[in-house]
């Protein structure tokens, strides 16, 4: 939906970027597009004047990302366009922006260096679980770069040098190629110095340094590829290694040591490496290898986000106010994570599709807390962690069939379980999870056994729901006559009704049984019967209306309050009604 869709425009010095994102409460997104467009404001012009030229180019691309917006039908108050150091130190930055706003119709926010900090900072938030430690975060920008010192959320303190990879590179350090990274290093040091950060970052400490910017992230592909060794004899080595988000003082100083030698060699195999970032790499390595010596740097972590997604994570936070959790994105990041290491594409895929439906059925039965009958409420509230922990397991319940199909939801509960792979959870989220996927098929749990002990009584009757939900989903997703993407679940006095559309299956395989509502209906009463003789569920009736057959029981709910009363195929769509059902005889429906 476009209440939920977000973009963020970066006019940075060396490049233009376009994000757009969906966001989820408590503090998800998922990115959907990113675009760059090769941008360098004032490159063409000796002063700090954004020249005609660069001018032009910054108004074709904001046509280009107004295009891209306005096709994904994301309202304007969920537009944000902001401008760094290049549009805040020029001196025409008035008739630039005035251009800006006739031209494109974007309100450019021009950022001072505190927020450009803090929004730096707040991107890395959403990448890596680091919400509850003091962060040194460190942005190497085209024209400056910024210093934030933060805990949880709140820059306790932050700096802005006039330091940037672009203007470093336009500088003139000197014509000899032996002589320019000294003379470099000299007038780097010299600005930290003056600046007094080395003694504000001594003063505030920190635990953790990150980096967060398009020139780090560089700096550590070019760690983790072997960019210091020789490409050509060392190809399978190479082939083998990965990029761990990570890097320590002695990898960055051999990177750096093989950016700064001579020789056409060298320039061919930097351009081909680094891409249009070479011309600029060497002063963004420089730069970080002084930082690194000043600041008392031993390893940088690397966050893939950065400025935008800050820039993101504060519009969130504004437009859902209290509902907005700053640490929840980087769990959710650590989810994928997972996922992604032991699923392919088609894996992947399925499971997001799972989790779609689990989302639909939990967002309706929620809405059973606003309900109200002769004084009556239901006594479970399901709340956003609560999705949050659903929508994780419905994401890797298929995780164990990387190592085969018998048994895989045992194998994805230990995966989960061992390793610490989930970052931001605690012990018992974790082993919540773990438990969600073990029991998304075969036999339900017995909530008395060992297992479930940590867990109080309410968050049992909870598990219970997201357990229900996960299995549920998970037989509606493996039925061949379902299309997740067209999905309703709606209420009213009648109760509550989840409308599926009929995908329609063409080109069948020779062999494979073509999938009925018979089939469906067969699967769904054999859960049914899980939920009995897990939960105590008291099977009353199932409907299954089709032009053929018509069944009758009804399931009911003593823990929710909910019952499902109705079942229906048609040749358009599929509906399963979840009537409210209130306790007026029974006194077991609450409880």
């Amino acid at each position: 939906m476009a209440n939920n869709l977000f973009a963020a425009i970066d006019m940075g010095t060396n490049a233009f970027k376009l994000l757009m994102v969906q966001a989820h409460l408590p503090g998800k997104f998922i990115p959907l597009l990113t675009v760059k467009e090769p941008v360098v404001l004032g490159h063409d012009s000796p002063s700090s004047t954004i020249s005609t030229h660069s001018q032009n180019l910054s108004i074709k691309s904001l046509l280009n990302f107004n295009k891209l917006i306005q096709t994904h039908n994301i309202p304007p108050l969920h537009t944000r366009c902001i401008a760094t150091s290049a549009v805040r130190e020029a001196r025409n930055k008035v008739e630039f922006i005035d251009s800006v706003a006739e031209t494109t119709g974007f309100k450019v926010e021009v950022l001072s260096a505190e927020e450009e900090a803090r929004f730096s900072y707040l991107g890395t938030l959403q990448f890596l679980p680091v919400f509850d430690n003091m962060v040194l975060n460190v942005d190497i920008g085209g024209g400056s770069t910024e210093i934030a010192i933060g805990l949880r959320g709140k820059v306790e303190f932050c700096s802005s040098l006039k330091l940037g990879h672009v203007t470093l590179t336009q500088q003139n350090f000197g014509d000899e190629e032996a002589k320019r990274a000294p003379n470099m290093r000299d007038y780097i040091r010299n600005v930290v110095k003056e600046s007094g950060l080395i003694e504000k970052v001594k003063n505030f400490g920190f635990e953790i340094a990150l980096g967060s910017s398009g020139t780090i992230r560089a700096i550590e592909k070019a760690v983790s590829k072997g960019h210091a060794l020789d490409f050509a004899e060392n190809e399978a080595l190479f082939s083998e290694c990965k990029g761990d988000w990570s890097f320590s003082r002695d990898e960055l100083k051999s990177v750096v040591e093989s950016l700064c030698k001579g020789g056409e060699g060298q320039k061919v195999k930097r351009d081909g490496f680094f891409k249009r970032r070479s011309e600029s790499i060497v002063a963004g390595g420089i730069l970080l290898d002084e930082l690194f010596d000043l600041l008392g740097i031993q390893e940088m972590l690397v966050s893939g986000y950065g400025l935008r997604e800050g820039v993101i994570a504060d519009c969130l936070a504004k437009v859902f106010c209290d509902g907005y959790d700053l640490n929840a994105n980087a769990r959710f990041r650590s989810v994928l994570q997972l996922a992604a290491r032991f699923n392919g594409k088609k894996k992947t895929t399925s499971a997001a599709e799972i989790a779609s439906i689990a989302t639909e059925i939990f967002e309706g039965l929620s809405k059973c807390k606003d309900l109200d009958n002769n004084g009556v409420n239901l006594s479970i509230h399901l709340d956003d962690k609560d999705l949050e922990y659903l929508e994780a397991a419905c994401l890797l319940h298929n995780i164990g069939l990387s190592t085969g199909k018998k048994g895989y939801h045992k194998k994805s509960y230990h995966i989960i379980m061992n390793g610490n792979h989930l970052h931001g959870y605690s012990a018992e989220e974790v082993k919540l999870i773990a438990l969600l996927t073990r029991h998304h098929r075969k036999k339900l749990p017995k909530f008395e056994d060992d297992s479930f002990n940590e867990f109080g009584e309410e968050a049992n009757q909870k598990l219970k729901v997201l357990c229900s939900i996960i299995r549920l989903s998970v037989v509606l997703h493996h039925n061949g006559c379902i299309n997740y993407r067209e999905m309703d679940f709606s209420h009213s006095c009648e109760g509550f009704k989840l409308v599926i559309g009929e995908a329609r299956v063409q080109n069948q395989l020779p062999g494979v049984e073509q999938c009925t509502v018979d089939n469906l209906a067969a699967e769904l009463r054999q859960e049914l019967e899980y939920f009995k003789k897990a939960s105590r569920i008291k099977l009353l009736r199932i409907s299954l209306l089709s032009s053929r057959t018509e069944i009758s029981d009804i399931l009911f709910c003593p823990y929710i309050g909910f019952s499902s009363s109705l079942f229906r195929c048609s040749s358009k769509n599929c509906s399963l009604n979840l009537k409210h059902q209130l306790p007026v005889q029974t006194n077991h429906a609450t409880s």
